[in-house]
């Protein structure tokens, strides 16, 4: 086979398919069916074509570019980034690269102009959200995309009414998980260190999952073991301090994520307490050093590679034109020493 100079449209006629079709499975695009994919592909090595992507962008428009937006509150200083979306960067890259996108990572504030920036000015083709701080200045941000049309999806909370498309977990279960694991070993003044506001709600959810197990095990909620946290370096260490000084016993705590709960096993541990012994601790989300603190947290995972697959897959969908759902995942529990049951 020889084509002087092959086209994609060249390409489309020998496989008998569209050249959207052709663009798409010279990108790997999952939207295409496995055996048109190899087919399309095996043509394109024959004719020894390959895509000129800046050409290809200038043609239809587009950047093949995805813009990935994480989101600091810190106004500049300090700026930290929640070691759960550090982890979920590399799938997401991984993904993107592996459909024909390249990824544009970028930090912002709420209040900055992110929501219309980048389709805007033709640098992405679409938005991935990582986290959010407010959710409420957050909800108006994402209801402006909405209004001028922007692609977008985000990891975070399918709430109702909400614009967009949501990638998450089922945040209410996996407070349930750990909880009823803390009771399941005996632990029965259970504290809980974390945002129950509206304006953080996913920890707000797996608070509602930490009650709901408790009042399914006949069990009063008590507010004096209930400490707000952010899940920003020492807030977990300050939350258990202002437990530890209030008049009331417990036996384990349940932190909304992995951040608060080592923090807060420190905070014991430099006041005399032995984990598990004294204090059983669970924590939430399974980020990397979960697994290597001392003793090792047991935590709620969330899995990472499934999140980043379904947020790059849905904002490609976006893009070319498909249906997207809003999905939910599983959590699962990771048991570790610090609760002392293996």
């Amino acid at each position: 086979m020889k084509v002087d100079n092959p086209t994609s449209r060249d390409i489309a006629e020998i496989a008998g398919v569209s050249q959207a079709t052709v663009s798409r499975a010279l990108r790997n695009s999952p939207l295409v069916r496995k055996e048109t994919r190899e087919r399309v592909q095996q043509i394109a090595r024959e004719l020894n074509y390959f895509v000129n992507r800046n050409a290809a962008g200038l043609r239809t428009q587009q950047s093949n570019t995805i813009a990935l937006l994480l989101f600091d509150e810190t106004e500049g200083e300090d700026a930290q980034i929640n070691p759960f979306f550090l982890s979920m960067l590399g799938y997401i890259t991984r993904a993107a690269s592996g459909l024909g996108y390249d990824v544009l990572i970028s930090m912002q504030q709420l209040t900055d102009d992110w929501h219309i920036e980048y389709q805007a000015s033709n640098r992405a083709d679409g938005l991935i959200l990582l986290g959010y701080g407010d959710y409420l200045t957050y909800h108006e941000k994402i209801e402006a995309l909405a209004r001028a049309n922007t692609r977008f999806m985000i990891w975070g909370p399918i709430i109702d009414n909400q614009p967009g498309h949501s990638i998450s977990c089922d945040n209410v279960d996996g407070g349930d998980q750990a909880t009823r694991h803390l009771l399941g070993l005996g632990r029965q003044r259970i504290a809980f260190l974390g945002s129950t506001s509206q304006r953080s709600p996913e920890l707000a959810a797996r608070y509602d999952g930490y009650r709901k197990a408790l009042l399914d095990a006949g069990l009063e909620p008590d507010d004096r073991l209930k400490v707000d946290a952010m899940s920003s370096e020492g807030e977990g260490y300050r939350a258990a301090l202002d437990l530890l000084s209030r008049d009331v016993e417990f036996d384990a705590i349940f932190a909304v994520t992995d951040v608060i709960a080592i923090d807060a096993m420190r905070a014991l541990e430099d006041n005399g307490y032995t984990i598990p012994d004294d204090i059983a601790v669970v924590g939430f989300d399974d980020i990397s050093l979960a697994g290597h603190v001392t003793p090792a947290l047991t935590t709620v995972r969330q899995d990472i590679r499934q999140a980043a697959d379904g947020l790059v897959h849905g904002i490609v969908g976006l893009i070319e034109g498909e249906p997207v759902e809003s999905t939910q995942m599983a959590p699962r529990l990771i048991v570790r020493a610090s609760c002392g049951a293996l």
